[in-house]
């Protein structure tokens, strides 16, 4: 952002109401900056398409330059960062989605535009099942360092940050309210190591509070923010949902892990993959597979293997193993190596990552 006067101008449109991000944008881009927008003549503004006096009639009140001003204040106070949409910093993702916000504002430090990004959802009445999948999950996906962003909420999201956490990943909490406070309460405690590890962001100010309508509202950066969203299960409505068809209209890949017939906790997740709305997930290297993410491992040289690699001696098990029985699907090296699939995953990513194994379509294997 050029000054903070256009600062302050965004976040006094931000302020008007009946003016949203979608046609805040439309604003600025006709007139270059807010600085304009709210300086100039609203008969010239009338003329823009879509833009009426009913959308115009709260625009430049002086009221709002005074609020942008104190929440300037407040920013400053707390070293809170603030990304325009029109600057470099802005999430790179979040540029492509119509309804983004115009100005996001974050505390800590993690890279929002991390080359791997994804969020992980789910229910608030999460059973051991589902926190037992998403840890290891986590666990399993950790040497390839994707930053894990959730909801900070009960449940699933809160099981997601602790273990990206444990395993040294950064995470990023989406909130529904003002950096200067936290829901739920009883996550305080976490609010410290989140942020060391990552950051949270919103687009909400100071003065809002955890309303109904603010959580479906940061649904969109949850989704918006990252490649893929992952629904680690769902009753049959609820947030999670609402923000895996968020991610579905930005053309984002969703995953859902499948459940029994009958639980619950998993009938929305099992209609998300019966209605082909999601991809069905059951290790890690479903993500990293259809995210391309092998791809992406500088460490990974197909071309060019080392003569000598040092490997453990479970590395060396499956190694070997492949090496003798060629293309081999991720269930038949777990059953003959007699490792759990949970296990299986991560030393499969270790051992790609060492240049001698690559992943193949349909969750084959081969050493190279």
């Amino acid at each position: 952002m050029n000054s903070e006067e256009e600062l302050i101008y965004a976040l006094a449109l931000q302020k008007t109401a009946k003016i949203g991000d979608v046609i805040a944008k439309r604003l600025i881009k006709h007139c270059g900056s807010a600085t304009a927008v709210l300086k100039e003549k609203k008969e010239n503004l009338r003329k823009i398409d879509g833009i009426g006096t009913y959308i115009l009639a709260d625009l430049q009140n002086a009221a709002h330059i005074k609020a942008a001003e104190n929440e300037l204040k407040f920013i400053q106070k707390e070293n809170i960062q603030t990304h325009y949409f029109l600057d470099e910093s802005y999430p790179t993702r979040l540029q492509h989605c119509a309804d983004s916000p115009i100005i996001l504002f974050q505390k800590g430090n993690a890279n929002l535009n991390a080359s791997k990004m994804i969020s992980i959802v789910g229910t608030r009445k999460a059973t051991s099942y589902g926190k037992q999948f998403c840890e290891e999950l986590i666990a399993n996906l950790s040497p390839l360092q994707p930053t894990i962003v959730s909801g900070f909420a009960y449940g699933i999201d809160i099981v997601a940050q602790r273990a990206a956490i444990k395993n040294d990943i950064p995470t990023i909490g989406c909130l529904a309210h003002g950096l200067n406070q936290i829901y739920p309460k009883e996550h305080r405690r976490y609010m410290q190591s989140v942020q060391e590890n990552g950051a949270f962001v919103t687009d909400f100010w100071s003065t809002s509070n955890p309303d109904r309508e603010n959580f479906l509202k940061r649904n969109r950066l949850i989704a918006g923010m990252t490649q893929a969203t992952i629904v680690i299960e769902s009753a049959e409505k609820g947030g999670s949902l609402v923000t895996a068809h968020i991610a579905n209209s930005y053309n984002r890949d969703v995953f859902a892990v499948p459940g029994r017939v009958g639980d619950s906790q998993s009938i929305g997740c099992n209609n998300l993959i019966k209605q082909q709305r999601a991809h069905i997930l059951t290790s890690a290297a479903d993500i990293v597979y259809l995210l391309g993410w092998e791809l992406e491992v500088e460490s990974f040289q197909p071309v060019q293997k080392q003569l000598f690699v040092d490997l453990n001696p479970e590395e060396a098990i499956i190694h070997s193993y492949l090496q003798e029985k060629g293309q081999t699907l991720l269930d038949r090296i777990a059953l003959e190596c007699k490792l759990p699939i949970h296990k299986i995953t991560p030393i499969l990513l270790q051992l790609e990552m060492k240049g001698v194994v690559k992943p193949l379509p349909g969750k084959l294997f081969e050493a190279i």
